[in-house]
Parts: C-alpha cells; structure tokens; sequence
C-alpha cells in the first residue's frame, strides 16, 4: 500500500484517540430510513437504474486486461459487456452483442485475442470494437461497416480500475466522479497486486448487503472468529470525498501502543483501511499482503444482489507456504462474508417484510451508513434532474 509512514501514522494516532476516549467518528444524529428503501420494488428498480445504469462502475482492475488485445466479458444487471484493451493500450467497453443479428460475441470470462469472432455467423471484430470481417460478405449486401462496430460504452481506466457507464450515450467524466478520492485508492496500486481468486455470491437485497460493508458495530457478535478476531467492533475514523468513504477500523492491537513513542509504531500493525468507491466497490486490506475486493450489484428483483468477491495477493505467491496462507485468507473472507454477513443479511431481508418496523435506524455511530443513504437519494435525485 503506497499510503506514507506519515500518513498511516496519522490514522493509527486518531484511532488510538478514539479507541482510548473509548468513542468513535460519529454523524450529527440518529437517522431514520423507511423499510420501502429496501423492500419497493419500483423503488429498487429506480434507484438501480439511475445509480448502476446512468453512474460509472468499476468493473474490472487495470490487471485484468494485462496487455494489449485481451478482452473481459461479463454480464453486469443483465448487460452483456465487453471490456478490452486495444493494440493501442487503451481500455475500452463495448456492449457484447454482435450488430448482426444480436449473438453475444465472448462467453462471461477472459481471454486474449486480436480478434473476436460471433460464434453465430462469424462477424469479426477487433479490439477497438470496429467490423474487421464478414462471412461471405460478397453474398451479404451492401453494408457500411463502418456502423457496424460494436456499440460503446463510455469508459476510463483510472485509480487501477476500468470504470465503464452501463447505457449506451451515457457519458461521465471520471476526474469529476472521483475527484479528490482518486489520489487515495491510486495509493492502492491496486493494479499491480496479483489476483489469487475470483468467485462470485448470491446476496440478499443490495442495501441489506452493502450495509454490512460499511460499518463495524457488528464485527464483534457477527465476526469472532474471523474479522472480529483482529478488528475491535465499534470503532472506526471515518472521512467523505463526494459520495465516496474511507473508513479506518482499529485493530486489537491497538492497545501496544499505550506509552509507546510514535516512532516506534509498527505501522503495518494496529489499523484496516476500507476505501469504498460509490456505489458498490469495498477495498478491504485485512492483512498486509492480502486485500479483498468486493463489487456487489444489485440482482433483479429488491431482495437479490450478486458479488463479485476478488481475493488480491501483494505479490503472487511462490511457495506452498505462501499459498497456503493465501488460501486461509481466502477462506477467512469467504466465511465472514458468505456465511456470515450474508447468512444473516437474507434473514433481515425476510424479516423486514413481516411488518414488525416500519423504518430502520442508523446510529451515529453507524456514520458511513448515513452518508451512503444520502447519497443514494441525491443521486438518484440528480439523475432525473440531468433529463429533465
């Protein structure tokens, strides 16, 4: 992690206060969020479109096009997409569906390739989107491929990820979205970690699961023996850029550093970084060498999601002792996230539907949750203001 000494020092040292104030970042007061956030289905199906579909995502790290002419295709919400990276080095994302006759042109996963070929009547295309070849084009007709080419998407790499707009015409401007947040997840050098696993997970609702990620009030009673073991529950500094967070959890060893000089600080040690890109990417450094993103998105219906959960190594390991330590982190992540966090976020999910609350609080000291909710409605808001 590129953060400097003097950087992470000054989180540990305001942790700490925190910790020995016996006290966390806290929001201004109670907030109140009526249950139909998590259970209207027209509500969901607005909220999704205007935030997952007119907003970029981060779909992909740098990394996962490594090259020149490498390609990634995934179904995002039911969008077929196509990331690649050109002859030229640029990232750029198409929507994966062939202009003749709609056959998707990659199955879900990546690959490298200087061409890409519709497996249906083998229309050609390149990795900068254009018609390069046609089947039998002499029997075809006339045609101008040059509108033909694979219908874009707009994109920007940026901060070690490939951010792309799920509608076609939708543009953004990158700088803008991340503004002064960006310099902080670049910090990450995200693109330069080696991939050790990738899975994906059924959710429950989007916001019942992406709650979870944004608070530690639960680790403790959720998470003993996994987060919990390190984290202490209820603690965390907490800072905005835009709808953007960084949250800063205190470790347990935390209380080492009790008459010790700051210079003597183990700075790897005593706090966990959670960077979280609006709406729907965590970047949790657990551990030193190991991270774990999490880009979750919202499933068809208000009480489903879908995470893609990314288990990053700092360096690929090269020893089974290495990879064995590789594997229990993975395994760790997967247990707090699966088995925990979603086990009981789908029986909230149900239970929010018996008619026993007719709202949900958040706490102050639950303060990333209320901005993140905030932000939903601004944005959602902001949306329709743009089209209209």
């Amino acid at each position: 992690m590129a953060y400097t000494d003097d950087a992470i020092r000054d989180l540990t040292r305001r942790v700490f206060e925190l910790w020995q104030d016996d006290t966390t970042d806290l929001a201004p007061d109670v907030m109140r969020q009526s249950v139909h956030a998590y259970l209207d289905q027209d509500r969901f199906e607005f909220e999704s479109d205007r935030i997952f579909k007119h907003l970029p995502l981060a779909l992909a790290l740098g990394s996962e096009l490594p090259g020149p002419d490498t390609y990634k295709a995934m179904d995002v919400m039911g969008v077929p997409v196509l990331l690649t990276r050109g002859a030229d080095g640029a990232a750029r994302a198409f929507l994966n569906v062939c202009r003749h006759r709609g056959s998707p042109l990659c199955v879900p996963g990546s690959g490298s390739a200087q061409r890409l070929s519709c497996p249906y009547h083998a229309w050609t295309y390149d990795t900068a989107g254009d018609l390069v070849g046609m089947f039998g084009a002499h029997t075809f007709g006339d045609v101008d491929r040059d509108h033909l080419s694979l219908t874009p998407l707009a994109c920007a790499e940026k901060a070690g990820f490939v951010f792309a707009c799920l509608t076609p015409g939708v543009t953004f401007d990158i700088d803008t979205f991340l503004g002064d947040f960006a310099p902080y997840v670049s910090a990450l050098d995200l693109d330069q970690w080696h991939i050790f696993e990738q899975r994906t997970l059924d959710g429950p609702g989007w916001k019942v699961a992406w709650d979870g990620y944004l608070e530690g009030y639960h680790q403790e009673r959720l998470h003993p023996k996994t987060v919990g073991l390190n984290t202490i529950g209820n603690l965390m500094a907490h800072d905005t850029w835009g709808p953007h967070q960084r949250i800063v959890f205190g470790r347990k060893s935390l209380p080492k550093l009790v008459g010790q000089p700051e210079d003597e600080w183990n700075l790897d040690e005593h706090i966990r970084l959670i960077h979280s890109i609006f709406p729907n990417v965590s970047i949790s450094g657990i551990l030193g060498d190991f991270c774990l993103l999490s880009q979750l998105f919202p499933g068809p219906t208000a009480d489903t999601s879908l995470t893609i959960q990314t288990v990053l190594c700092r360096h690929e390991p090269s020893t089974d002792e290495e990879r064995e330590v590789a594997e229990q982190f993975s395994a760790l992540v997967l247990q707090a996230v699966r088995d925990e966090d979603y086990w009981v976020g789908f029986q909230i999910q149900n239970a929010l539907k018996s008619g026993a609350t007719a709202e949900v609080l958040f706490g102050r000291n639950e303060p990333s949750l209320q901005h993140y909710h905030h932000a939903v409605e601004r944005y959602a808001e902001l949306s329709v203001d743009r089209e209209n």
